[in-house]
């Protein structure tokens, strides 16, 4: 009898954290969320020898914040279009053609020196200036994600997606370092000769991403239109009950499940379009949703990691190795906090759930200039980093729950498009603030616009109905 109490508690413990959902998922899901780490892992690792690449080559400071720039605003352009058609021309094949780039520019970067070749490898391979996810990679993936996982477990599925993902980025960025490190100290090794090496290593993690985009199945394609309103009305019933819901409405009997009308003869043999169908009422909602996520992204692309890096490095003089440590520590408290995220969504509701975490991590962000004291200054940023990433996985889920099936694709294509966009205009602002010695405006300032977009969040969409809350009431 007390040997099955812990063994309850464990099981129970392992249900709040979705480890049962991760592993019940399907076989497609398993290989997406390793797809993301390999990804992450990868742009962790370039990430954080890039400006250090560039700089050997003899590249200027300034033409080394155009090249992140250009290659922020040329990914706007690439992941627009791919994501666009993404549905029409098909999901893995997309997923293939990114892997494939995203090899290429690993060559290039391993071989080349010359400037603007290296722009041009960036842009249509993929390269991450920030560590963050870029590309059309994101969008894709999070649609095959809501396509592939019933209501009830989403969040779930998502936050173990964005958590794999974040720690990919942590694996990446602190063994670029300790195999850089090891490089230089032998002999004949230049700087830049060991920054190749990883550059290298990226080409052949593109590969084997190519590998693992193969192994998809027929079911990561978008389905037929006639199935979508049936899907909807069971991923309703499910929901409703307090996934995606702000009321509580468990006590009430089930009802019977209404069989789907069949579709038009003229509806099914309608051929496919290539062309992204999307609803007034899904447009209505994406604007808001582009307008707040447009501010958070701003707010994002003032304090990257590599300009919180350089905060520390001027005001406090970390050494190097101290504030990969550091960050190495914020990646992992990121990833972990994600999977406790799924768990307070389901008792409170996304738009909750998405606001309450996130709301704190703005406030620490805030604080961190403050301090005259390192360690204070370090704390302030541990605690941002508990918080700051559990908006995630309710917000994909939230997301993929507003939209009809055959618009998520091009859906959150759009709005990782617009949170691109709006990034890019971050660093510029930083490093003119930093440059006129007002560094610690960027923190507040970044603070503030994430605590704006928290409160639009509560108010534009608490108790919003989702798309298939709808559905379920017309039938």
């Amino acid at each position: 009898m007390a040997a099955s109490k812990p063994m309850t508690l464990l099981s129970r413990a392992a249900s709040e954290l979705g480890v049962y959902s991760i592993l019940g998922s399907t076989r497609d899901t398993k290989l997406l969320c390793l797809q993301r780490f390999i990804r992450l892992f990868a742009y962790g690792a370039s990430t954080l020898i890039l400006a250090l690449f560039l700089s050997s080559l003899g590249v200027s400071d300034a033409r080394i914040g155009l090249f992140m720039t250009l290659t922020l605003l040329g990914d706007v352009v690439i992941s627009f279009g791919l994501t666009l058609f993404a549905d029409g021309l098909g999901r893995r094949r997309i997923l293939v053609l990114g892997a494939g780039l995203m090899s290429a520019s690993g060559v290039v970067f391993a071989f080349s020196g010359h400037y603007w070749v290296l722009v041009a490898a960036s842009i249509f391979g993929v390269i991450s200036p920030s560590g963050n996810e870029i590309g059309p990679f994101r969008a894709i993936e999070e649609s095959t994600l809501a396509q592939l996982t019933p209501s009830a477990i989403r969040s779930d599925i998502f936050a173990w997606y964005t958590l794999i993902g974040t720690a990919g980025t942590a694996f990446g960025t602190i063994l670029c370092g300790w195999v850089v490190q090891a490089l230089q100290s032998l002999d004949g090794w230049t700087d830049t000769r060991a920054y190749r090496v990883i550059f290298g290593l990226y080409a052949f993690l593109g590969i084997l991403k190519l590998g693992l985009s193969l192994m998809l199945s027929e079911k990561c394609e978008p389905e037929p239109e006639q199935q979508e309103r049936h899907d909807a009305v069971e991923l309703g019933a499910v929901e409703a009950e307090g996934l995606l819901s702000d009321d509580d409405e468990a006590d009430e009997a089930p009802k019977p499940k209404p069989k789907p009308a069949p579709a038009p003869a003229a509806q099914q043999k309608k051929k496919k379009s290539i062309w992204p169908q999307i609803s007034s009422s899904s447009r209505a909602i994406l604007v808001k949703l582009c307008l707040l996520f447009a501010v958070d992204s701003m707010a994002s692309g003032l304090v990257p990691a590599s300009w919180v890096t350089y905060f520390f490095t001027r005001k406090f003089a970390l050494p190097e190795g101290k504030l990969g440590t550091l960050f190495f520590v914020t990646n992992i408290i990121s990833a972990a906090s994600n999977l406790v995220a799924s768990s307070i969504a389901k008792r409170i509701g996304l738009i909750r759930a998405m606001v309450f975490t996130h709301l704190p991590s703005a406030i620490f962000l805030a604080l961190i200039p403050l301090p005259s004291a390192v360690g204070l200054a370090m704390t302030f940023l541990i605690l941002r980093s508990c918080s700051q990433s559990m908006d995630q996985a309710p917000r994909q889920a939230f997301l993929a729950a507003v939209v009809l099936p055959s618009e998520r694709t091009a859906v959150m294509g759009v709005v990782n498009v617009v949170k691109t966009l709006s990034q890019s205009a971050g660093p510029v602002v930083t490093g003119w603030l930093a440059g006129i010695n007002k560094f610690w405006i960027v923190f507040m300032l970044a603070g503030a616009m994430k605590a704006s977009y928290d409160l639009g969040m509560l108010k534009m969409f608490m108790g919003h109905q989702t798309q298939e809350d709808r559905t379920a009431d017309e039938r």
